[in-house]
């Protein structure tokens, strides 16, 4: 006989916090900026908590400036300052750099992306992960599997506490690895964070 196995219900939008706080929406379930709990109690300003770290910052813009120095801009484009992509209903997502192609059907405007980049890279979790089952590795995995059965070929998350690097596709193995491990991020441009930080003198 099969056991049935019941998963918790999607927690809803929590009242009394103002939608500003949420960071993305991921299978119906709001998410909220990590640190949105001292805005709501009024011990930190929402700016407090709006911005990257200083070390995440510099890390998007060093990948941004490696991808615009590596890959073919004339197919492809970069976009990157928490882009959102509209998948369905319940699911709005950021990436804090993606790669899109520019001749799947691309267009620009003042709403969301809703076509699936090719690449999407993530730094850190920008999530309060005690809101999520699993905490930062279960948000990871679900939005993960979620970007990848919306089409988007590759995900990589860069981790700095610890210094890891995950990629996943489709059609591989899920890898977790050191920063100093070359991966593959599109057609022959492949990754070496740990080699680009030393490069520009970024100190890990």
């Amino acid at each position: 006989m099969p056991v049935t196995v019941i998963t918790a219900p999607i927690k809803r939008r929590k009242p009394g916090v103002p939608s500003y706080l949420i960071y993305e929406t991921l299978n119906g379930r709001p998410l909220y900026r990590r640190g949105y709990r001292d805005v709501v109690a009024g011990k930190r300003k929402p700016a407090e908590i709006m911005g990257s770290s200083s070390l995440q910052a510099a890390l998007v813009a060093t990948l941004v400036m490696f991808l615009g120095r590596t890959i073919n801009r004339k197919r492809y484009l970069v976009v990157t300052n928490e882009s959102g992509v509209h998948l369905d209903r319940g699911n709005n997502l950021s990436n804090d750099i993606a790669i899109f192609d520019k001749s799947a059907d691309l267009f620009l405007t003042n709403k969301y992306f809703d076509t699936s980049p090719l690449v999407a890279i993530e730094v850190d979790v920008n999530i309060e992960p005690e809101e999520f089952e699993g905490k930062e590795s279960g948000y990871v995995y679900e939005k993960t599997e979620r970007l990848l059965d919306f089409g988007v070929e590759r995900v990589i998350w860069i981790t700095t506490q610890p210094k890891k690097i995950f990629f996943a596709t489709r059609t591989a193995a899920w890898l977790t690895q050191d920063w100093d491990v070359e991966v593959p991020v599109l057609d022959d441009v492949v990754l070496n964070l740990a080699r680009l930080l030393t490069e520009e003198g970024i100190a890990f």
